[in-house]
């Protein structure tokens, strides 16, 4: 008799970056275990994301706020799902409400880091040593192997698909001029200010771009609208604001459309990798040495100050000179060399 394949319910991550990471885990894991099924517990805003994760089987909406506790819903979401008869779960969040799914789930393997007094809803309870697994993406993939590692795994790169056919209607629908290769910028970070390059420098930067004859796209969610605007303002034509102006799925469409992209670290950033343009990555209060861009296809620019990295949402010396001190005229260069 044949074995049954493994079915893995996973737990994912709150953030955008954090999920296209996870998808390390997920191409790992059909490497160790071709014939597995990987279903995932997200929140609804990233199912289409991972949508195009061929990984994938499926993504389950847990429909509650980030931050949310939403006890009862997490117990309802995990009872409707006792019928797939998980074999294994991975809970990539260290928090105690997040182990609640898979555990009333049934899931028989239930794995995570130690955090939040988890025992009893997990069962294979690992031990995180951030001496051995620095950075973020490292920590997700080591849940794909049986036991706790000794050398920090090998990480496979996210691929995330392009549909083709919603690109051509994203370019009819806003009504973009591919005449000219299109570099594209992210100049927002949810995370806060300290992570965010000066306005100023992203201008600086475009108008040289667009002088050189680069087109500029901007993109980001509804909340960098004004961001954007600012930057593009008295540019012309070939300064184009797109932030707010498309779904967080489209920016994988779009961003594929261009030569190369700059941004903060953020989540697009990962997108941005994750599509296998080449990415310009910014850092401030954090470090490329925890979540770098996964892609052999990045310039890092990181000035690894005496204060750095703070990981604070404001610098707490008031200069962020972390940020400022990376001069446009330097990813200038990188760019059009």
């Amino acid at each position: 008799m044949s074995e049954q394949p493994r079915r893995y319910l996973i737990v994912g991550p709150s953030w955008v970056g954090d999920m296209v990471m996870a998808q390390s885990l997920f191409i790992t894991l059909k490497k160790l275990y071709p014939d597995c099924i990987i279903d995932v517990v997200a929140p609804e805003w990233s199912l289409p994301i991972l949508e195009r994760m061929p990984q994938v089987n499926r993504g389950i909406a847990l429909a509650v706020k980030h931050g949310e506790f939403s006890l009862l819903k997490r117990i309802k979401t995990g009872l409707s799902l006792r019928e797939k008869g998980y074999t294994h779960s991975i809970i990539l969040p260290r928090s105690w409400k997040s182990a609640l799914v898979p555990f009333f789930a049934r899931a028989k393997t239930r794995t995570g880091y130690r955090g939040e007094m988890r025992y009893g809803l997990l069962n294979d309870i690992r031990q995180l040593d951030k001496n051995i697994l620095k950075q973020t993406v490292q920590r997700y993939v080591a849940h794909a192997y049986e036991a706790d590692l000794n050398q920090a795994p090998e990480i496979p790169f996210p691929e995330l698909e392009v549909d083709t056919g919603n690109r051509e209607r994203l370019i009819k629908k806003l009504g973009l001029d591919m005449s000219r290769p299109v570099i594209a910028m992210m100049p927002g970070a949810e995370y806060g200010p300290a992570k965010q390059w000066p306005e100023k420098y992203y201008k600086e930067l475009a108008r040289l771009l667009i002088d050189k004859g680069y087109q500029v796209w901007v993109v980001g969610s509804a909340k960098e609208k004004v961001l954007g605007q600012t930057i593009a303002e008295g540019l012309g034509k070939y300064a184009i604001n797109l932030s707010g102006e498309t779904e967080l799925v489209d920016a994988i469409d779009l961003l594929s459309c261009a030569e190369q992209a700059v941004s903060n670290d953020s989540g697009l950033m990962h997108v941005a990798a994750a599509t296998g343009i080449k990415v310009n990555a910014i850092y401030g209060s954090s470090t490329p040495d925890y979540t770098p861009p996964l892609t052999d296809n990045a310039v890092i620019y990181y000035k690894a100050l005496n204060c750095s990295p703070c990981f604070k949402r404001v610098c707490p010396l008031g200069t962020t000179d972390c940020l400022k001190n990376i001069e446009s005229d330097s990813i200038y260069g990188n760019i059009i060399s």
